[in-house]
């Protein structure tokens, strides 16, 4: 677009002639004959003759004057007349004009890392008097070097200039290593808000977890669950007095470690639930690991405080075996008494954590884009990959554009734990989102980014960085079962319904290991049983293990049979694992054992032969068996254990002079041995069979 220059001269109440002399004053090269400007060169123009730059701020007057005597002068007039285009020129005036107007606002808004030309020119200082101060500092730079954003503060705080670091994209390592603390991170406390507590339910098995929560939150989810095991993660919100709280639901079978563990990492507070009337269990100890190595303030509740055989000062005591010190007993450890069944104690149980996330002072930002943490994720018909999110600091809006781990998408569609459809969900809060490319796995980091160009190139570099280290951790396991004794793999096609669920068995599985046989999980995914899962099991001669999953389709049945292809189901955990260690353990050679049948006193000597020895012995205790073994023991050595110094074969046994099969304490014997013939009188023979021992996998 362009300005007629006769416009421009009767609004600026100037002749064309005079306006044509300004504008070459200024630098910028205009043909004689030239009736038109464009439109930035007009508006530029027109600033300047009019003195629009008065509506400045006062504060940065100076900042502005200088900056237009020494920089305008020096860089553009000076330069302009060497260069044929103006149009550059034009816009770095203006943008330098902007930057001096950001400075009055204090919206000067820099990266991690800057040259000191770029500060210079963002902050509108003077770039050789940034370059005095950092001599001052002991730090020798020239104008192309760059400087931390420390360093700019340092900077700033001595010119007076508020600085605000720009936000990035997380890299591809912070994404695969699932770590969001330089996301979580805020240069200005003043920006952060109070955010509800997040708190994680862990504890022993059976001991009552879910129903505390179905009591908290008044629904009821137990009675979905096999076998009184939580078998997916649950995210929930509650109300008490005013404030929110954020409850984690993680399972309490042993094997879902893994998800405990990632339970803990995203929570404030561990709630630790105890049977009053079992106490302290395996799992329990395990959980009260997890929270410490959180770094989380861990509330125990002892449940089931409604039984006749409740003790909960032995409840109290067992906990404090694991660092776990009772308030009452003079430690640190909130324990409150509760009863999920009879629902007693909830309210004591809200006013703790309440107290708790209060002394922890827990904050963050709502006013910037959402990061959060994938809780759980699937594959659902109708939605397409789905996720259970967790918001850490943020606000996520329907719409947005994020990575999520090796995906990305944008939010179609977003509601909360009931249901409800939402527009907007701040910190702290869990959320259910569709609109993602694929599913992702639990414990991934989501980031709000600006665009899906950008999403998309993230997700990629994450992608490709899992599909480097899956090729690498293969090769590994390739190497070491190719360099096994026993070439004994059990294979599995592993399904399961959702992620997290598949992650957990995969960990679990991966705890049972031999030296004789190798575990392969040659297919793990999420989704029903499919014809290509059972094809794939026949053509590597193993099974499918599906976990809370059915067939696709009838097909895939009859295709399972046909091929002779075993698929199991199972509904709890227990029960693959069992059945995995049960099949390795068939696969393992029977151990040979010794087994003591008696020892014998080597009498005399009548015949030696190079290979034969015929010997004259008394049975000392015991028995001595026809074609039995025999160590040759000649005294003990210095540890006190018999000397071994050779080892026989018994080939013939006789009593007199009759050949017998057995031979037992306190008679006199003939034997006939061959193999170590360094038998002398005064050895001993210990006489044993050897039998086969099934082994099993521990």
């Amino acid at each position: 677009m362009s300005t007629k220059l006769a416009d421009l001269a009767d609004k600026l109440a100037i002749s064309v002639d005079s306006l044509k002399e300004k504008i070459n004053e200024l630098g910028f090269e205009l043909s004689p004959r030239a009736r038109t400007i464009d439109d930035e060169t007009a508006e530029l123009i027109e600033m300047e003759l009019t003195e629009d730059v008065d509506e400045a701020p006062k504060d940065v007057a100076g900042i502005y004057d200088e900056m237009i005597a020494e920089e305008r002068e020096r860089e553009i007039v000076k330069s302009q007349r060497k260069q044929v285009a103006g149009k550059k020129k034009i816009k770095n005036v203006k943008k330098e004009v902007v930057q001096v107007r950001a400075v009055a606002s204090g919206a000067v808004e820099i990266s991690d890392n800057i040259t000191v030309k770029e500060f210079a020119e963002k902050t509108g200082l003077n770039a050789a008097k940034l370059i005095g101060e950092l001599m001052k500092n002991g730090i020798l730079a020239n104008i192309n070097q760059e400087i931390d954003f420390d360093t700019c503060q340092l900077l700033a705080d001595d010119f007076g200039v508020k600085l605000k670091r720009k936000r990035s994209v997380a890299t591809a390592e912070d994404f695969m290593a699932g770590d969001i603390s330089n996301l979580l991170k805020e240069d200005d406390d003043t920006v952060l808000e109070e955010r509800p507590a997040v708190v994680c339910v862990m504890g022993h098995v059976d001991h009552g977890k879910t129903q505390l929560l179905d009591t908290i939150r008044e629904a009821d989810v137990v009675a979905g669950e096999s076998g009184g095991i939580t078998q997916h993660i649950g995210a929930y919100q509650v109300e008490k007095k005013g404030k929110k709280i954020t409850f984690l639901d993680t399972p309490g079978h042993e094997a879902f470690t893994s998800m405990r563990a990632r339970g803990a990492k995203v929570t404030d507070i561990a709630i630790l639930v105890v049977a009053a009337d079992e106490g302290v269990k395996p799992q329990t100890i395990e959980a009260i690991n997890h929270a410490k190595d959180a770094g989380v303030p861990i509330i125990v509740a002892i449940n089931k405080m409604d039984k006749p055989e409740a003790s909960p000062d032995k409840v109290k005591a067992e906990p404090a075996e694991h660092g776990l010190q009772p308030e009452d007993w003079g430690g640190d450890v909130v324990m409150v008494p509760v009863s999920a069944l009879a629902k007693t104690g909830i309210d004591d149980l809200l006013e703790m954590i309440l107290l708790t996330a209060e002394m922890q002072n827990l904050k963050a930002n709502p006013n910037r884009e959402a990061v959060g943490t994938v809780i759980e994720a699937h594959l659902d018909q109708s939605l397409g990959p789905v996720a259970t999110i967790l918001v850490n600091t943020g606000t996520i809006n329907i719409t947005d554009n994020v990575i999520v781990g090796n995906t990305y998408g944008r939010i179609k569609l977003m509601r909360d734990h009931n249901s409800n459809d939402l527009k907007t969900a701040g910190p702290s809060r869990p959320i259910f989102i569709a609109g993602l490319a694929k599913t992702p796995m639990s414990g991934d980091i989501l980031q709000v980014v600006k665009s899906e160009k950008i999403a998309k190139e993230r997700a990629g570099e994450v992608n490709l960085m899992a599909k480097e280290e899956m090729h690498a951790a293969a090769s590994g396991m390739g190497n070491v079962l190719s360099t096994m004794a026993s070439e004994k793999i059990l294979k599995i096609v592993l399904k399961a319904d959702t992620k997290g669920s598949l992650e957990a068995i995969k960990q679990s599985l991966a705890k049972i290991k031999d030296e004789e046989v190798a575990l392969k999980i040659i297919h793990a995914a999420v989704g029903s049983v499919t014809e290509s899962d059972v094809m794939m099991a026949m053509a590597s001669g193993g099974f499918v293990a599906a976990f809370h999953t059915d067939y696709d389709s009838p097909n895939v049945a009859k295709t399972a049979m046909r091929n002779n292809v075993e698929v199991r189901d199972y509904k709890v955990i227990y029960d693959l694992l069992e059945d995995v260690t049960k099949i390795l353990s068939g696969l393992i050679s029977a151990e040979m054992v010794e087994v003591p049948l008696g020892r014998a006193e080597v009498r005399q000597i009548f015949l030696t032969k190079k290979k034969e020895l015929i010997i004259g012995c008394k049975i000392l205790s015991g028995k001595a068996l026809l074609k039995a073994r025999a160590h040759v023991v000649r005294g003990k050595n210095e540890e006190g254990e018999d000397n071994i110094v050779g080892e026989v074969i018994i080939n013939s046994l006789r009593k007199v002079d009759k050949e017998v099969k057995e031979i037992g304490s306190g008679n006199d014997c003939g034997m006939r041995l061959s193999g170590d013939l360094d038998v002398q009188e005064g050895d001993e023979l210990a006489v044993y069979a050897e039998e086969e021992k099934q082994r099993k996998i521990a």
